[in-house]
């Protein structure tokens, strides 16, 4: 285990045993423990664990340090199985309810004798509940509340749902007179696939009038926290967002540490120590001294001339590191030395291929989808209708394929639209790997997007030969959404994703990203290395009607997540460049 995946499990510990009601220090032993972890590197704890010198970190005594060691070798906890064994299951559970925490589960427990959602739920409508010491009508009613939403309230959301949540929060908190800057934080800004809650950081010369218009967006469900500096809202999605003020010269230092994520945090701290300094949501200042962050801040001057993370990060003698590639895996060292490519941008995309139109399943005509790409100033559109394997999306047949690349060739010779329509289709990659449409109309066509629609229970070297099999055929282009994938819907199908990569490089086909907020499929992971090793990307949307087109952009956060280049990225390219790949 890492040091983050044992500081979950010692928090995990304290939670339980704090539900059993033990000594409130033992608790607290736990919880200092995980905080500690979270400040060592993950190297650190291999030399700490191997040295046998845990013991060495403040918050560590002689009992964690046997944990954390088994765990660090084994990833496994005996202690931790037979404290789960020792609570009822149902008490965890109710900790998931908005409002309760272990104390008041623990009373709930005693005096009612609860120990499940059921059993809570029925002592709510009963009236019971309100009745204990500590609780009354309105926490009665805001855990009935709780409950109902549970579902809603305990799952992600989509990065695009929670943008499209947010781009307008931001826009308004920057026209309020009081606001000085405004920026969303967290997993959205880091272009993350799914987003657990909004983060919004403020810099505001008057506090009461922002948080006042916050708590009064639309939308809104329920106000959850209102404090001096701080907001919290829950909308009628279930999404959670909190706006944080602070004054304008800590706003830079507040966003870099709300954005995260949690180890390009740590590792951002711990190169600042190295350097004499402590670095905080608070500010940049000198290491010297005792006390919190928050308290050295207030006594130390922030290095001055720091008002951007440009800045904040020069200050730390590094280069910019982008938001979408501060998750702990490397770049630190990359912007350390300078090396960080340009990464792709939504204006850099010229086209996108694999769109649908309503001879398949899709909302919008031909021409219709063909004018909303160039409103987007595109130079060129390629339509992947589905093929006749795919019944249930109304797949064209071999004659409805044929009459489709006639009404192509039409529009394009008519010139009505500025984007040039290239002729496509998703074809489906049948269980044994062929392709669903012969060699001879497969030919027809400018390219080709191969995609696994059904029979995802295959084993999975089935499913990997099955795919590679595809990617070997001469007709095909590019293969589409590799895992089958559906965000927070369904896991995808089993795939050797790197034998798939390797077969696509040694056949000169693209693996596209594919756009859609529910797919973002291949996932940003495996193209970090994927493009090192040479493979083209294509970022197309999966369009199904006109709107659709504009999915790139959540395409563009995996890309640069992933590090991808323009170069990458075969939509990049000038038409020219396009039709001579196609025709080679």
């Amino acid at each position: 285990m890492n040091k983050n995946q044992i500081a979950d499990v010692l928090t995990e510990i304290g939670m339980l045993l704090e539900l059993k009601g033990e000594n409130p220090f033992k608790v607290r032993a736990y919880q200092t423990g995980a905080r500690a972890l979270e400040g060592i590197e993950d190297a650190e704890l291999a030399r700490l664990v191997a040295a046998g010198e845990l013991k060495s970190v403040k918050g560590i005594g002689e009992a964690l340090a046997q944990k954390i060691t088994e765990l660090h070798a084994t990833g496994r906890l005996d202690f931790l199985e037979k404290l789960k064994e020792s609570v009822e299951p149902g008490l965890v559970e109710l900790v998931q309810i908005p409002g309760l925490g272990p104390k008041k589960i623990r009373a709930l427990r005693d005096k009612l004798g609860i120990s499940s959602i059921a059993a809570l739920t029925e002592a709510c409508n009963d009236g019971r509940v309100a009745e204990l010491d500590g609780f009354g009508a309105k926490t009665q009613e805001k855990i009935l509340a709780g409950i109902k939403n549970r579902e809603a309230y305990g799952r992600r959301h989509l990065w695009w749902d929670a943008w499209e949540i947010a781009e307008p929060i931001v826009a308004g908190l920057r026209r309020l007179p009081q606001v000085k800057r405004a920026e969303a934080a967290g997993s959205l800004r880091r272009g993350m696939d799914t987003v657990g809650d909004l983060d919004f950081i403020v810099a505001a010369s008057e506090i009461e009038p922002v948080v006042d218009w916050f708590t009064k967006l639309p939308g809104v469900r329920e106000v959850t926290a209102r404090g001096e500096t701080k907001a919290s809202v829950r909308f009628e999605s279930g999404l959670q967002a909190d706006l944080r003020i602070v004054p304008d010269d800590q706003f830079v230092f507040a966003l870099h540490h709300f954005t995260g994520s949690k180890d390009h945090n740590v590792q951002m701290r711990q190169r600042a120590l190295a350097q004499g300094l402590s670095l905080s949501e608070w500010g940049l200042v000198s290491a010297a001294g005792e006390g919190t962050a928050k308290e050295k801040a207030e006594r130390a001057k922030t290095k001055p001339g720091i008002s951007t993370e440009p800045e904040l990060f020069a200050a730390l003698g590094m280069r910019f590191v982008p938001p979408e590639l501060r998750e702990g895996m490397g770049e630190i060292e990359a912007g350390e030395r300078g090396d960080f490519p340009r990464l792709v941008e939504l204006g850099d995309l010229r086209g996108a291929f694999h769109n649908h139109t309503t001879a398949s399943d899709g909302r919008n005509t031909l021409a219709e989808m063909t004018a909303a790409a160039a409103a987007l100033g595109w130079e060129y559109l390629g339509i992947a209708d589905h093929s006749k394997s795919s019944f249930q999306a109304n797949g064209l047949s071999e004659e409805r394929l044929l009459k489709q690349v006639g009404e192509i060739q039409a529009l394009n010779a008519s010139k009505r639209h500025a984007a040039r329509v290239f002729a496509g289709v998703e074809c489906d990659i049948l269980p044994d790997g062929r392709l669903d449409f012969a060699e001879e109309i497969l030919a027809k066509l400018d390219y080709v997007v191969a995609s696994v629609h059904n029979v995802f229970s295959q084993e999975e070297a089935v499913m990997t030969a099955r795919i590679i099999r595809a990617v070997e055929h001469g007709h095909t282009t590019m293969l589409g959404h590799l895992t089958g994938r559906l965000l927070l819907r369904r896991e995808g199908y089993r795939v050797d994703a790197a034998k798939v990569i390797d077969a696509a490089i040694a056949n000169g086909v693209i693996i596209e990203l594919n756009a859609s907020p529910w797919r973002l499929d291949m996932d940003w992971r495996l193209w970090r290395k994927a493009a090192e090793k040479g493979l083209l990307c294509s970022i197309n949307p999966d369009a199904h009607e006109t709107a659709g087109l504009q999915h790139v952009r959540a395409g563009i956060n995996s890309a640069r997540k992933a590090g991808l280049t323009k170069e990458n990225v075969f939509n990049t390219r000038p038409l020219a460049a396009v039709e001579n790949y196609f025709a080679s």
